[in-house]
């Protein structure tokens, strides 16, 4: 792992040598980008395409549910508030936690009524029943309010300290991996977990990870490997391959581009600043 990990800083400095964050709308679409890949891992239906008009225009896609769309609204949604928090260094409390989850699923959230009580998914409540996602179990319920305050006081403990890329990134998908393992809510963890993954990518300024709709397969799974091995090393590696090819068809954007406007200007070089490469 540390060799792909030397490879991720080396893509991260030619990243960041070529100001991709630079190019104009790069942000809008990049999170679009993300809104898609995350909501479609869990079952959305929407193209690349019909997420961007449906995020740029309202435009809504048609034959498509209306769940589908609400759940791409509502984690665009999730992701401006995860993004405005990291950037003005909120501390990552339950509360935070609860609030992400009440707007992954605002639309689409419903009142569960169970004989421990009701609560309501809409509002970011921790499920008050037991759930499982094919062989695996997940914790009791009544575990889960001690477990996410522990997850949470950990997690803004580590976020606040003084750490380089390499530790930000790890702790980025470590904290995705530990929040699915707990599975705090009836529905929505999947999203929620990668939004904390982001959170933490914001929070230190780093590009934010993907994971990919064509890659749900051995994302899926890398999470039951290293939770019946124990080994955390399996989901790291898993996340790391994801940046990498995000880096790495990022920076082949641009330079395909720079080929062209080379190409364009008679094979002159560009002075400066990139053109728009979505």
């Amino acid at each position: 792992m540390e060799e792909e990990l030397r490879n991720i800083m080396q893509l991260l400095k030619r990243y960041d040598e070529l100001e991709i964050q630079q190019a104009i709308d790069w942000e809008k679409y990049n999170l679009y980008s993300i809104v898609h890949h995350s909501t479609s891992i869990e079952g959305a239906s929407l193209t690349e395409i019909e997420t961007q008009l449906l995020l740029d225009e309202g435009l809504t896609a048609k034959g498509k549910p209306l769940l589908h769309h609400q759940m791409q609204t509502d984690h665009y949604n999730a992701l401006l508030f995860v993004k405005n928090a990291a950037k003005e260094k909120t501390p990552f409390t339950t509360d935070l936690l609860r609030q992400i989850a009440a707007r992954v699923m605002r639309s689409t959230g419903n009142v569960h009524n169970t004989i421990n009580g009701t609560f309501d998914t809409s509002k970011g409540d921790f499920r008050l029943l037991n759930v499982y996602a094919g062989e695996t179990r997940f914790v009791d319920f009544s575990k889960v309010p001690q477990l996410i305050q522990q997850f949470c006081s950990e997690l803004n403990t580590a976020i606040s300290q003084e750490i380089n890329k390499e530790e930000a990134l790890i702790l980025s998908f470590d904290a995705h991996f530990n929040l699915l393992s707990i599975h705090p809510f009836e529905d929505g963890n999947g999203r929620v977990s990668r939004l904390v993954m982001n959170f933490i990518q914001f929070y230190h300024s780093l590009p934010l990870c993907n994971v990919f709709k064509q890659d749900k397969t051995d994302y899926i799974k890398a999470l039951v490997d290293t939770r019946k091995s124990n080994n955390i090393e399996i989901f790291r590696r898993f996340m790391l391959g994801q940046y990498r090819k995000m880096l790495e068809a990022e920076i082949s954007k641009v330079m395909n581009q720079e080929k062209k406007s080379s190409s364009a200007r008679g094979g002159k070089p560009n002075d400066k600043g990139l053109t728009l490469f979505f």
